[in-house]
């Protein structure tokens, strides 16, 4: 861009219009897009931190796009060029990339390159950029009302950061009206300006999240209704109802044939009428025809639709779309929106089914698999009968009762395959058994052939000490588990802010980082060796990715912990950001004051927040005594019953935090605290161990005393003791096992 040029971010001579005016100079002064720019998120944090990297801004026209390039021009320390992918073309953009190069050569610094409208670029203008971008002598950031993944090369987009900002709801509407009244320097804060409120609520419903239009229609209403603008000193300016009326009138159906908006629209149609709901279907298709859609194509889906979803479950469906489209031929517009209308109101009531996309399923097999040849008995007799016998065995099946026979028509090499699988809606409903019981004694007839093929096989060996390798490193299997329970409850967007605590944090931490890369993740670990753990993972990723790692508690090591005295230590302080999600596991049974850690939990959230817990609970997990009854028959009375008095000591003992609860307890304890929408499951998580004689002396206390052994010493008399210690090293050691351990999920809403 030449220096003549005006920059695409400076405002034209005299009166610029008031939503040029009222551009945010900042992020503080954003409004909307909180999933994006609130405290936390990976956006805002790049921006102030000024280690942007090259990103594409997606979403409709008056969502702040552009204006958030022009923040990021306002705050970067790097050179910032932009241009507008309509006015500029090859030219611009390689003017553009050699005054970057000079930059970079000799102030070494990268140039940020915005550019608007970035889908109506074509691909060679796009393909430009690429090696800039790669090697980071342009930090790249596009703006498009268009889906990027289709509009915008995906060279580009692989190398970008996707942010898609969202229509500015009512609330935020009305708060960019108001600051455009009462800013004296951009808006008309100087003028005595009074407006309606039925006229503001006009304003904003027809806007209909775009910024842009609401303060365009702003300055009509207001800069129209004095005789002149500006008006004298003092005189008032009151804007009515009717005048916002005819400030903006009619509303933008947001559509175009050829763009996104198209694809997205006709998708959500033929979704409705799919999903049986005439009212969507209605909606979606007024909202194609205002627009200016041709109804051709919209009775050309709906023809595809009453085959690919109504199908057999009602065959007439296609009849009265055909004549629907017929009739339209013949009427045409307007009244042949009664048409489209009697069409789509028979699809979307009508039964559905799917079943004809069983020939894809048969066309995929003759693409991917072996050709076959006829089977003799289905070859045409009329020429070589007599030479090789083609057609015989064939049976006529109108010569039958029900004019059907079974006999087999696939393949050899398909027998037994199905393609078409009929619904029970609708027409097809009455035909289902039938189609079955066929199919049926079809599949007897290959099935009876092959038997003896089935009889003969055997595996070449049982595997036994594979399966016990995998027994003796498959440790850590259980977490893997809780860890896609706990993710499955937890479900965060992209966008969300995490805290993970507890114990066994890198685990959930990396689960974290993965599925918020543009949110944002604080971990508070257990122990010292795992923060050492998660700051060298943290090291290996970009700066503005890395998770805030959180100091370990004071005295923290890595053996079993008692659990603490109150919550300082096992929750943060206090966190930069509040949390949409938090996930811990085993972290209320380490807690002596249960309630006040809830409590405390509840502080840390953001509204609406979500909370995953998953808690060990010992008392209904796998026991000693259910192992030895398993492997052992005749275990004596006494020894049983002292063992399990022992059990029951040691896994219910109210004097201990970690068994001195229920499920029924937490919730209570939960719903107290104010968390609302509490739910608590139980999951049985299994996991093949091995007992070792080593681990067999540890419960028993032969080496060192522990809490299981002194309940023992307590319900046992020396020589019970000695026949359980027998019993146990002669049954279990070095036996693979099953160990089943039961955690507690409770799932909350803050």
């Amino acid at each position: 861009m030449s220096p003549s040029e005006p920059s695409l971010f400076s405002s034209p001579s005299g009166h610029a219009p008031l939503p040029d005016r009222m551009r945010p100079r900042n992020l503080n002064e954003f409004i909307g897009q909180d999933h994006i720019l609130a405290e936390g998120r990976l956006l805002r944090r790049a921006i102030q931190a000024d280690r942007l990297s090259s990103v594409i801004f997606s979403g409709p026209p008056g969502t702040g796009k552009t204006t958030l390039a022009r923040v990021i021009a306002n705050t970067t320390k790097r050179a910032f060029t932009s241009l507008n992918a309509v006015l500029g073309g090859v030219a611009e953009v390689r003017a553009a990339i050699q005054q970057a190069k000079e930059v970079r050569s000799m102030y070494d610094r990268s140039t940020i390159l915005f550019v608007d409208e970035v889908h109506r670029w074509n691909k060679s203008q796009q393909d430009a950029l690429l090696p800039w971008v790669e090697n980071g002598t342009v930090i790249f950031i596009g703006a498009t009302t268009e889906n990027p993944y289709f509009a915008v090369n995906s060279a580009l987009v692989s190398r970008s950061r996707i942010f898609q900002l969202q229509p500015l709801n009512t609330a935020q509407l009305h708060q960019v009206a108001r600051q455009a009244l009462s800013d004296p320097q951009r808006g008309y804060g100087t003028y005595r300006v009074t407006i309606d409120d039925e006229a503001l609520d006009h304003l904003v419903h027809v806007a209909d999240g775009d910024a842009r239009t609401l303060l365009g229609a702003l300055e009509l209403a207001v800069e129209t209704t004095p005789d002149h603008f500006p008006p004298e000193a003092g005189e008032a300016i009151h804007v009515t109802l009717q005048v916002a009326e005819e400030s903006i009138q009619r509303k933008a159906v947001l559509y175009d044939r050829e763009g996104d908006y198209h694809y997205d629209t006709i998708s959500a149609f033929i979704k409705s009428v799919r999903g049986s709901d005439p009212d969507a279907a209605l909606y979606w298709m007024s909202r194609m025809v205002y627009a200016g859609e041709d109804p051709r194509y919209i009775l050309r889906r709906m023809l595809i639709l009453a085959c690919e979803d109504v199908g057999l479950a009602d065959p007439h469906a296609l009849s009265i779309v055909n004549a629907a489209s017929q009739a339209f031929e013949r009427v045409g517009m307007p009244e042949g929106q009664y048409f489209l209308t009697h069409a789509v109101l028979y699809l979307s009531t009508a039964p559905k089914s799917n079943s004809s996309l069983g020939y894809f399923d048969a066309l995929k097999a003759v693409e991917h698999e072996a050709q076959f040849d006829v089977p003799n008995h289905l070859k045409d007799p009329s020429r070589d009968k007599h030479c090789f016998g083609h057609g015989q065995g064939y049976s006529y099946p109108h010569a039958y009762r029900e004019h059907w026979v079974a006999q087999e028509y696939l393949p050899s090499g398909l027998k037994g395959k199905i393609f078409y699988q009929p619904g029970r809606e609708g027409y097809e409903g009455s035909i289902y058994t039938s189609v079955h019981r066929r199919r049926e004694i079809q599949l007897s007839l290959h099935t009876s052939r092959s038997f003896p093929e089935i009889l003969t096989y055997s595996p070449k060996n049982d595997g036994r000490e594979a399966w016990i390798q995998r027994v003796l490193r498959s440790g850590a299997a259980h977490l893997h588990q809780l860890r896609d329970t706990i993710w499955a409850e937890l479900s965060p967007q992209r966008h969300h802010r995490i805290l993970v605590l507890g114990s066994h944090t890198p685990i959930l931490a990396g689960e974290a980082v993965r599925s918020c890369p543009e949110g944002g993740v604080a971990v508070l670990p257990r122990t010292g060796t795992e923060q050492e753990f998660l700051q060298h993972m943290a090291a290996e990723l970009p700066e503005v990715d890395r998770p805030l790692i959180l100091a370990a508690p004071a005295g923290s090591s890595d053996a079993v912990n008692d659990p603490a005295d109150d919550v300082t230590g096992l929750l943060p302080e206090q966190l930069p950001f509040a949390c949409d999600r938090i996930a811990a596991l085993n972290l209320l049974i380490e807690q002596k004051d249960k309630a006040a850690a809830s409590a405390r939990l509840r502080e840390l959230c953001a509204p609406d927040a979500r909370l995953v817990l998953a808690e060990l609970y010992p008392a209904a997990g796998s026991t000693l005594s259910g192992l030895l009854l398993e492997h052992h028959s005749d275990v004596p009375e006494a020894v049983l019953a002292g063992l399990q008095a022992a059990e029951q000591e040691v896994y219910r003992d109210p004097d201990d935090p970690r068994t001195d609860w229920t499920p029924e307890s937490l919730e209570s304890l939960m719903r107290a605290s104010g968390w609302t929408s509490v739910e608590v499951q139980q999951h049985r998580v299994s996991e093949p161990r091995v007992l070792s004689a080593e681990v067999i002396a540890g419960w028993l206390g032969l080496h060192q005393p522990s809490r299981f052994s002194t309940a023992l010493q307590r319900h046992l008399d020396p020589g019970q003791l000695k026949t359980l210690r027998e019993l146990l090293q002669s049954t279990l050691t070095d036996t693979p096992i099953t160990w089943h351990m039961n955690f507690v999920f409770l799932a909350a809403q803050s």
